[in-house]
Formats: C-alpha cells, structure tokens, sequence
C-alpha cells in the first residue's frame, strides 16, 4: 500500500545535508542518461493556476509527479512518487517543506561546483522562507565569513538576520540598500517575487558567484540584463523549463545580448562536461527553475527515511 506523508513527517525525517545530497544525485543521474526531467506544465484558471511537473530518476528506482494549484495566492503542494521498477505508487507526499528544502540544495550545489573556492561574504536579497533555505545550503558546501541581508522592510531584514545568524552560526548583518548589500559579496542569493530587475549588473564584481531563484516565469525579472550579459557562465537546472519560464535570460536574448547557446546545464557541469568556470574572475550565474528532478530526487530520500523510521500512514 502506498505511503501518505504529512508535512510535518517530512520536516520531522529531512535534513538541508540530504537535500544537498539528494539533489546532486539527480543531476548526477541526469549527466549519465539514468534520469529525464519534464518541464512544468501550467493550467489557467479563474481564480489561479494548476501546475504540474514530472521526473523519472531510474538510477534512484523512482518516478512521479509535483502537482500543485495556487488558488487565490495558496498554493497546495504533492508530490507522488511511483516506482520504476514495479510501476507501483509508493507514496503521497506533502510537498511544500519539501519544495523549500530543494530550491536551496540546488543552489548549494550550484555554489559547489561554480562558486571560487575561498572564505566568502554572501549577499542575500530576499528575506522570504526560500531565502532561508537558500543560505542554508550555501553554509553547508561553502567557507562563508560573512553575510548581508537586504529586503524591502526594514523589519523583515533585521528579523531574517537574527533569525538567520542563529541557524547558521555565522553573524548576518542588515543591509539599508540593494546596492550595499551587492558591494564586496562574493556570492550573491537572489530570492524574491519581483516582476523588475533587483540586481544590477554594474554593482557587481569580478569573481562573484550569483544564484538567482526567484523568476520562473517569464513575467518576472530579478536581474537587469546587464548582470546576464557580464556573466561569463550561465547554468539553468534545465535548459527546455528555463527556455520556458526563466525571465532573466529570456529578456537578455531578446536584447541580443546572450545566445541560449551560451547557455549550460547544471547536470554538465557536475558531470565534468562544461566548467562551472573558468577563472577567479569569472561571474558565474545559476538560473534556478525549479524542476521535477530536484522533487523526485529528494521525495525519494524522504520514503526511504519513512520506511526505516515507520512514519507517515498506509493508504
């Protein structure tokens, strides 16, 4: 009988290290042709939209589906996951918590692999619950010696700063500009619901590193077209859903000021395939969709944990 898990069971069985974890495996899977990644599909409705994505990660013996519908702003998140080996359902997952903790892995992955690899200062501009996870999954794959928050409420920052400098044990500080928060970071974390460009490609430096999570759909921008076209390596979690729905580079092609041909896959780069950069120099851009391979990935983890630990009710 397949598995229903609550959220709370998921937050009670998952850590960030096996987020991080399960998701470099997907991509892993996908660098080596044992994993396929559907874009997400989106249905309008009168009061909202119905999203729905899908991944096969055979190396994992797992396949299945997000779907999701935002109705009125609320969005409801499950995942089902399904076997390949038997074809048999083997779990219903409530999947907002879940969500969170794989928006930040990706990033932390991409960090790993694409980031300079010395003590940094993070910049973070967002202080939403995705921001959260974001810096998470950096401190764990990175040396951080510092970091800065900037958002639009002085009270949301101040909060996410405290907050946050207790969670991750190292200080973060409140920003009173974009642009100071920007200046001197060498990893930049861009997580939020803007429609225009927060991030301005003149502020930043050589070397930094920037994940960009937040504009996936192409009515939202987080980054002004010059900060994609100073990017010497661009990276998406996958490169048809970003085609799709990845604001930033869409507006920047149309401009002519980068080809998507310039643009790479997060499964190359951890393959081997294609650098996460060239030198110290380098600005390096992650573009993160979001994408079922993330999902399926770590719902997989998630039942493997239930099974041994006997959480969550048969159905």
């Amino acid at each position: 009988m397949p598995l229903y898990l609550t959220e709370a069971e998921v937050d009670q069985l998952i850590t960030m290290q096996d987020a991080i974890e399960s998701v470099e495996a997907g991509f892993e899977a996908i660098s080596n042709g044992e994993a396929a990644n559907l874009p997400r599909q989106r249905l309008r409705l009168p009061a909202g939209v119905f999203n729905i994505m899908s991944a096969a990660i055979p190396a994992m013996g797992v396949m299945g589906l997000k779907a999701y519908g935002v109705v009125k702003g609320r969005p409801t998140f499950h995942i089902q996951l399904s076997s390949t080996e038997t074809g048999e359902l083997l779990a219903i997952i409530e999947a907002s918590r879940l969500g969170q903790l794989r928006t930040g892995a990706a990033s932390g992955v991409a960090t790993k692999y694409m980031a300079r690899d010395v003590p940094s200062i993070i910049g973070v501009i967002g202080s939403g619950n995705q921001a959260q996870t974001q810096l998470e999954a950096v401190c764990r794959v990175h040396q951080v010696s510092g970091v800065k928050v900037f958002s639009r409420t002085a009270d949301r920052r101040e909060s996410f700063a405290e907050e946050m400098s207790a969670r991750v044990g190292i200080q973060v500080s409140p920003a009173e500009t974009t642009e100071s928060c920007v200046s001197d970071s060498d990893i930049l974390l861009v997580i939020t619901g803007a429609s225009e460009p927060v991030l301005n490609g003149e502020w930043i430096s050589s070397g930094t590193h920037i994940n960009a999570a937040g504009a996936n759909s192409p009515n939202r921008r987080e980054l002004d077209v010059g900060a994609v076209h100073r990017s010497n390596v661009i990276v998406v979690d996958d490169i048809d859903q970003a085609r799709i729905e990845c604001g930033d580079i869409n507006h920047a092609v149309d401009g002519g000021f980068v080809r998507w041909e310039q643009v790479r896959a997060l499964s190359d780069v951890i393959g081997g395939t294609t650098p996460g950069r060239n030198s110290d120099d380098d600005i390096t851009l992650f573009e993160s969709q979001g994408v079922a391979l993330e999902d399926i990935a770590l719902a997989a983890r998630v039942y493997q944990l239930a099974i041994e630990q006997s959480k969550g009710v048969n159905i």
